[in-house]
């Protein structure tokens, strides 16, 4: 049978379960599943994902691809602001996503970053690592490269991240002309997310039955950024890594302090020298905190004002989430079930944001 029958076989039974076929373009066909035991983790959104990405791989699915297949249904779930379809746009109102995909077998990586009109961005992401000798793709290239494969345009603003970046724009917008509605004339959606200021991203790594990881990070970043702005989530290195050999490991949070520390690449050289999946996750955190010496990124006791967050799973089975302030939670599945753990945290704190 072809590659592309197989494909095809791919998207119809994705569609059996309710994922769209486009997250499906590029994966690759099931082979026989291995004596090893496998695990999935992800960011506190990921309680489906880890479901989806631990059924496929059951059923033989390449871990990358199972990772895939698991953010895909954040992605397209208007509810998650931070992710995909529904996401929180940029200071002019356009969503724009980023992702990136890392395959352990081959040691492979591709990325997408300001990707406008797509819902499947980590499936792009897969084809730029497959299709392309290139490991980032961005805006309008990006674009067009995926529309070449069969990526439908979609309309990513939602009326409701409409409503809520229109409250933005007239509260806290450069506009002095703009007149916000009075407080009891809020609409409810606005008025929760304002009370209630969810800051996201998700990340996915997988462990399969042969002791394969596959990894990706998709997000629509940042709320209100400048149009092109480019977080940690589609550089290799920064928003994920893995080593075949070792383990996989991803983050959310504040993508500028991943950026300048590369922080999943140092988790995972943090595995490869011997550390424990959590304190290798902790020495990250300690790290970015010795090196946050900006002011305005301080509270008054010279500690972040920000958070992030690490995932990672090693070889062996093994994995732990940590961040910077208390109260984080990741997604796990070890191949019984699916449930939310506490992460490990650098202050016994939680965060007060400015």
């Amino acid at each position: 049978m072809s590659a592309e029958n197989l494909n095809r076989r791919a998207f119809l039974a994705a569609g059996a379960v309710g994922l769209g076929a486009s997250a499906m373009i590029g994966a690759a066909p099931p082979r026989a599943v291995g004596p090893r035991r496998p695990v999935v983790v992800s960011s506190a959104n990921g309680l489906k994902t880890v479901e989806k990405a631990m059924e496929m791989i059951k059923a033989g699915a390449d871990p990358l691809d199972a990772a895939i297949a698991g953010v895909a249904i954040v992605e397209a779930d208007p509810a998650d602001r931070t992710v995909g379809y529904g996401g929180i746009p940029n200071e002019d109102g356009v969503v724009e996503l980023d992702a990136a995909v890392m395959h352990g077998p081959t040691h492979g990586g591709g990325a997408v970053a300001s990707l406008r009109n797509i819902m499947h961005p980590a499936a792009v992401a897969r084809l730029v690592m497959k299709r392309t000798d290139h490991c980032l793709l961005v805006g309008e290239g990006a674009l067009r490269f995926a529309r070449m494969h069969g990526f439908p345009e979609e309309n990513l603003l939602t009326e409701e991240s409409r409503r809520i970046w229109l409250h933005w724009k007239e509260t806290n917008g450069k506009d002095d002309d703009r007149i916000p509605p009075p407080d009891d004339e809020l609409d409810d959606v606005v008025r929760e997310f304002f009370g209630i200021r969810k800051h996201g991203t998700i990340h996915c790594s997988a462990l399969d039955t042969h002791g394969d990881v596959g990894c990706t990070t998709t997000t629509s970043g940042l709320f209100y950024k400048i149009p092109g702005r480019v977080g940690d989530s589609p550089i290799l290195g920064a928003g994920l890594f893995l080593d075949n050999e070792v383990g996989s490991a991803g983050s959310t949070g504040r993508g500028e302090a991943n950026l300048l520390n590369l922080s999943s690449y140092a988790i995972v050289d943090n595995l490869r020298r011997g550390l424990a999946p959590k304190d290798a996750l902790i020495e990250v955190c300690k790290r970015i905190v010795a090196t946050n010496r900006t002011p305005r990124l301080r509270d008054a006791k010279g500690r972040p004002n920000f958070d992030v967050k690490f995932y990672c799973v090693t070889k062996d089975g093994r994995y732990a989430g940590a961040s910077l302030w208390a109260g984080a939670k990741m997604a796990v599945h070890d191949g019984d079930s699916a449930r939310l753990v506490d992460c490990a945290s650098f202050y016994d704190e939680k965060l007060i944001e400015p």
